[in-house]
C-alpha cells in the first residue's frame, strides 16, 4: 500500500498562557492561520486538517480556506486530538502533527518527516531536532534535550542538559528537540492507549512514552531552530521575522 500523509494541525481555544492563541493576530492573521499556510506548502501530502474543539476556531479556519475537523473537549493533548482525526481518516497510512503556535514551520523539514516515513516502513514514529547553537542555554529546562544513537535514533529526551559532561572529557553535540511528530496511523493510535509511564510524567515530555514502551523515535536533523508563540513577547519576535523574510523574498 502506497504511503498516503495528512498534516494534523491540533487548535484549542483555551491556552494557558495565551487563552485564544490560534486566533491571535500576528501581522494581520490568526496565528493559526500562519501555520496552514505553512503546512499548505509541503509538497507529498494529500491532506491538510486544522483540528479544533472550539467553533470561533473552527469559523475562523473555515474562513481561509481549512479542512477543519471538530474534536473532543476532553483531550489532555495535542496528541490525543490528532489521533481523534486519524481514526476517522480513510486510507491515510501517516499522520504529522504540527504544533498550531509555530507560524514559521519549514515546509521542507515537514516534507522531509513524510519522505523519511514514506521511504522505509520501519520508522513508527518520527521527530527533529537541531544542534544547540553558541548563544543556546543548554540548561534551559524549556528547551529540551535530545541524545542519539548511531542509527539516529532517540536514546533520550530531557529537560536537563544531557549527556552530562564529567570534567576535561569528550565534548558531546548537544541537539535541542523540536516538537513536530510524525506517526504512521496504526502506531499513533496504539501510542494514546498507553498510559503515560514514570519518565514521561517526571519530566512532562509526551515523547517519552514511546521509549518507555520500547519504541524507537528517528530524529531529522534540521540547521534552524523553530520559533514558536508561547508568551505575548514572541508576538513581536514573529512578526520581525516574517517582515524580514517578506523583504528578502
Amino acid at each position: 500500500m502506497p504511503a498516503k500523509v495528512a498534516v494534523i494541525i491540533p487548535a484549542r481555544y483555551a491556552s494557558t498562557r495565551l487563552p485564544g492563541k490560534p486566533l491571535l493576530a500576528i501581522a494581520g492573521k490568526p496565528l493559526v492561520q500562519h501555520v496552514w499556510e505553512q503546512c499548505s506548502k509541503v509538497k507529498g501530502v494529500a491532506a491538510v486538517i486544522v483540528a479544533t474543539d472550539d467553533l470561533r476556531i473552527a469559523e475562523a479556519a473555515f474562513g481561509f480556506g481549512a479542512e477543519v475537523a471538530m474534536t473532543s473537549t476532553k483531550h489532555r493533548s495535542g496528541t490525543d486530538r490528532v489521533a481523534e482525526v486519524a481514526k476517522k481518516l480513510r486510507g491515510f497510512t501517516h499522520v504529522i502533527n504540527v504544533q498550531g503556535d509555530e507560524p514559521l514551520i519549514d515546509p521542507k523539514l515537514v516534507a522531509r518527516l513524510a519522505g523519511a516515513m514514506s521511504a522505509d516502513a520501519k520508522i513508527a514514529m518520527i521527530t527533529a531536532a537541531n544542534v544547540f547553537g553558541p548563544a543556546d542555554d543548554v540548561a534551559n529546562p524549556n528547551m529540551v534535550k535530545v541524545v542519539l544513537d548511531r542509527a539516529g535514533d532517540a536514546l533520550y529526551f530531557s529537560r536537563s542538559a544531557v549527556p552530562y559532561v564529567r570534567g576535561d572529557g569528550v565534548k558531546p553535540t548537544f541537539y535541542r528537540h523540536q516538537g513536530i511528530y510524525g506517526y504512521t496511523t496504526k502506531f499513533l493510535l496504539q501510542f494514546v492507549k498507553w498510559k503515560p509511564g514514570v519518565l514521561e510524567q517526571a519530566e512532562s515530555l509526551e515523547q517519552l512514552r514511546a521509549l518507555e514502551n520500547g519504541a524507537k523515535i528517528r530524529v531529522v536533523l534540521t540547521k534552524h531552530a523553530a520559533v514558536g508563540v508561547d508568551a505575548p513577547a514572541d508576538v513581536a519576535v514573529v512578526e520581525r521575522i516574517l517582515s524580514t523574510t517578506r523583504s528578502t523574498s
